[in-house]
């Protein structure tokens, strides 16, 4: 695909500044693309075909442009890290982490990210994660951009002692850790560690 044609695709998703580079790297080494719709699991994915010798990227539609772009080149790191391993390195081993902070550096900046996203941002890629969304302070930093229509509650908004819901099972809050808080499902008294990212619904008392 022309990079002209790339860059027309990508343009809705992506921070102006940052839209060159990211159409480089896709006519460079081409893969396919797919926006999808939002996935509970996960923010991105990328995927090699042995049988087409083929690759294929795909990121949540509804992203915001700041967190779509650091989706992105994550995935994007691991296209790379296959064509030179083809397939012996770690998933989010060291061999991906260095080529996705090779692959940041050119936007890792103030005319690509606002500041309150680029500080916890460079923290975060001092060693990334396998997803941003173990990172709370980044994962909130990202929240200030989202666009949806209706707000997303996830178990951080929870006061310890607050009941929830998540896919139809009722929880209450009993204590904050790192990255999880204890819950207690209140229907069979069980103890769950639960991800302070995980999106819930409010419960009435």
């Amino acid at each position: 695909m022309p990079t002209e044609d790339i860059k027309s695709f990508l343009k809705p998703y992506l921070p102006s500044k940052s839209l060159d580079y990211c159409a480089k790297l896709w006519h460079r080494h081409p893969f396919h693309f797919k926006i999808t719709k939002k996935r509970k699991t996960k923010l991105g994915d990328y995927r090699y075909h042995k049988f087409h010798k083929s690759h294929t990227i795909t990121v949540n539609g509804d992203l915001n442009i700041y967190h779509f772009l650091v989706t992105y080149l994550h995935e994007v790191a691991h296209l790379l890290v296959r064509l030179q391993y083809d397939g012996r390195e770690q998933p989010h081993g060291v061999q991906w982490k260095r080529t996705f902070q090779k692959l940041m550096n050119p936007v890792l900046n103030e005319s690509v990210f606002p500041r309150d996203i680029l500080i916890p941002l460079q923290k975060h890629m001092a060693n990334p994660r396998a997803t941003t969304y173990t990172d709370l302070r980044l994962t909130s930093a990202f929240r200030n951009y989202d666009t949806t229509q209706q707000p997303v509650l996830f178990l951080l908004d929870v006061p310890v002692g607050g009941r929830f819901e998540i896919d139809g099972r009722g929880f209450e809050k009993l204590k904050n850790n790192r990255t999880r808080a204890v819950c207690k499902d209140l229907k069979n008294g069980k103890k769950y560690l639960v991800p302070k990212m995980a999106e819930i619904r409010w419960l009435d008392k």
